[in-house]
């Protein structure tokens, strides 16, 4: 470049005019640039959920399984903690071999990094993965299935796995996600070290996990070349803070996720922001007997909540307050206490067990299942403190899968195991680091969005039954849920809820014909049918026949929402009601009876009508009963062998026209 004493003063005077518009244009830019970069700043400060997703992003995307050293990765699929709790437990178990491990929910890591994995020496992915519904993924696993799905050309050589499922033998898909995500990883290259195990919760899933885990880790140690540490005590996986000096606004007192989202409701509203819906009916649904069925409505007024006919409610429930009291009398500790429990392993993306800080009060009430038989693991870890070495032994051998173990092995929550056992004296935080989370009830939705858009509806049963030991136990929600009154003291009662979202859809055309059969409180949903298809009909739409099968014991004590049904029936909104009374009479009629009585029309409804049929209720042995019905009524009026006849039913399922929601 020239210098500028080598130009004419108007070439000068030119340069000179515009480098100073340049000057102007770049600081102009530089404003803006500036103001951009600042608006920006100032947007992840003011919303540090979304700095913290795009920083997870980031790190998801890049680091995958955080690379710390960790060679063990246990992936989980869990829809009530179970899957998470198995998890947690080979996490730990890992240690024991010299190895590094972490439990995992694949919602929160980039799945497409899991070839990666083969980066880190003897690295191992394990997955528990649970089965929901009508064999389906759990809700934190789905984005998981998905992927496995639509990626057919990922390459996973190199990948060492191995699969532990978990099911139940009374449902038609019996661990489906298990066997899928075992047979998937395969076809993608990935190399399986262990056989797919397989847990029946039917049977005894804790036994079933444990059979397959004491076979696994000898097969890890060959296919390693790695030996037990043979260390055998407890690995605390947790360190207990406590806080003396801290802001009460600082402090959990029941929240799922967000710190006082209980105080400051934001939609939307899922598992982790529950919304605080008050209660605005609560009355016995039964006229007589020694059972408590009862009817429960939530309003969700100004909450954004959409519900669809079929969908299920799910609530956290809170432990009974007398419960919690006697915990803390029994370990002789002050529960109003403040603490944190920490991981122990910095790295780790779970750094508390529940939310903290907050108290064991409010842990023991909010977060902690309290009434559940503890597994073995946790028997087996407690033992140590028990000062009677007679209790001691026992403990251990509740703990073993042995023989001698299961004739001691009483199933009862841990209170009567403390009051049982005087010189088992654990740690309050120990004890609360191996209990398992108190998680979300499902209930299936008693009424329409058409007809009550701004209410959810919940047809439950109080759990209450005498133990082989004299003592009552009863069950957590439905209990908790039954002294949910509508005004208590002067205020509101409240249910933190979110909805599932279900397959368990009313037909796309309301022309087509449907078949419902819910005995007891399998009756929910079709409460929600038959109020959807009388709003229907009240629109000058065409439906279809709406035909229904209840079930109950006796038509003078539990006939639920008797006067509804009859006035369904009478306004022609059901086309036919049919009500099986199981002990008004000598021999026992239950639901599957009405149906092979009324086998020429079910018949003609399913096979010319393209009818729909919904079960819901028990899976042990209402729908199964029912579906030998439906074998026998296509094998006689079908004029096909049983095996076409199953495969009739089977497609019927295919097609979405036989649909189940179902618990055992």
């Amino acid at each position: 470049i020239g210098n500028m004493a080598d130009m004419d003063p108007a070439t000068t005077t030119q340069t000179e005019s515009m480098m100073e518009e340049e000057a102007s244009l770049f600081s102009s830019l530089d404003i803006i640039l500036v103001t951009l970069l600042a608006g920006v700043v100032l947007y992840f400060v003011m919303n540090l959920s979304v700095w913290e997703s795009f920083c997870m992003n980031y790190i998801n995307a890049f680091l995958p399984f955080c690379g710390q050293g960790k060679n063990i990765i246990v992936f989980y699929g869990s829809q009530t903690g179970t899957g998470e709790e198995f998890a947690n437990r080979l996490s730990k178990d890992a240690q024991r071999y010299g190895m590094k491990g972490m439990a995992a929910d694949p919602e929160e890591y980039e799945m497409g990094e899991l070839s990666r994995l083969s980066e880190i020496p003897n690295s191992l992915a394990i997955f528990c993965m649970a089965t929901y519904g009508e064999g389906d993924p759990t809700d934190n696993a789905q984005d998981f299935y998905d992927w496995l799905q639509e990626n057919d050309d990922e390459d996973l050589s190199g990948l060492n796995y191995t699969v532990f499922a978990l099911g139940n033998k009374t449902y038609e898909h019996y661990n489906a996600m298990g066997k899928y995500v075992d047979k998937r990883l395969e076809e993608l290259g990935a190399k399986r070290i262990f056989d797919l195990g397989l847990g029946d919760d039917d049977g005894n899933l804790e036994e079933d996990f444990v059979s397959w885990r004491e076979q696994f880790w000898p097969a890890v140690c060959e296919h390693f070349g790695v030996e037990a540490l043979g260390d055998e005590s407890s690995i605390r996986q947790y360190v207990v803070k406590e806080h003396t000096d801290i802001n009460m606004n600082k402090v959990y007192t029941g929240e799922i996720g967000r710190l006082q989202s209980f105080e400051v409701q934001k939609p939307p509203f899922d598992a982790k922001n529950p919304f605080l819906a008050p209660v605005t009916v609560n009355r016995r649904l039964n006229k007589a007997g020694d059972r408590h069925l009862m009817h429960l409505e939530l309003d969700i007024t100004g909450s954004k909540i959409r519900y669809e006919s079929g969908d299920h409610v799910a609530v956290f429930p809170t432990n009974d307050s007398a419960l919690v009291n006697k915990l803390g009398q029994l370990l002789g500790v002050d529960l109003d206490v403040v603490i944190s429990l920490n991981n122990l392993d910095e790295e780790s993306n779970k750094k508390h067990p529940f939310p903290c800080p907050t108290t064991y009060r409010t842990a023991l009430t909010h977060y902690l299942d309290i009434t559940q038989s503890p597994r073995t693991n946790v028997l087996y870890e407690l033992a140590q403190y028990a000062s009677d070495p007679k209790d001691q032994e026992n403990m251990r051998k509740m703990a073993s899968s042995s023989p001698e173990g299961k004739v001691i092995c009483i199933v009862k929550p841990i209170i009567h195991i403390l009051e049982d056992m005087p010189s088992l004296k654990p740690p309050i935080d120990h004890l609360c680091e191996l209990l398992p989370r108190l998680q979300a009830r499902y209930y299936s939705i008693a009424s329409s969005s058409k007809v009550h858009p701004n209410s959810i509806h919940i047809c439950a049963v109080v759990v209450e039954y005498e133990t082989k030991t004299g003592r009552t136990n009863k069950g957590v929600a439905t209990n908790w849920l039954k002294n949910k009154l509508v005004t208590d003291n002067g205020h509101k009662s409240t249910v933190p809820m979110y909805i599932r979202k279900s397959q368990f859809r009313l037909p796309f055309k309301a022309t087509n014909p449907v078949i419902m059969i819910g005995p007891g409180t399998g009756i929910a949903p079709f409460m929600g049918f038959i109020q959807e298809r009388g709003w229907l009909k009240q629109q000058g739409k065409e439906v279809g026949e709406t035909v229904m099968y209840f079930g109950c014991r006796h038509k003078n004590e539990d006939y639920l929402y008797q006067e509804e049904l009859e006035e369904a029936e009478k306004t022609g909104v059901l086309t036919q009601l049919n009500v099986a009374f199981s002990r008004d009479q000598e021999h026992k009629v239950y639901v599957q009876h009405h149906l092979k009585k009324n086998k020429e029309n079910i018949w003609k409804l399913v096979n010319s009508e393209n009818a729909h049929i919904y079960i819901c209720g028990d899976a042990r042995n209402m729908a199964k009963d029912v579906q030998a019905a439906f074998y026998e009524i296509t094998e006689e009026l079908g004029g096909m062998t049983r095996t076409q006849a199953t495969d009739y039913v089977k497609k019927l399922m295919t097609k979405g026209r036989y649909s189940q929601d179902v618990w055992s």
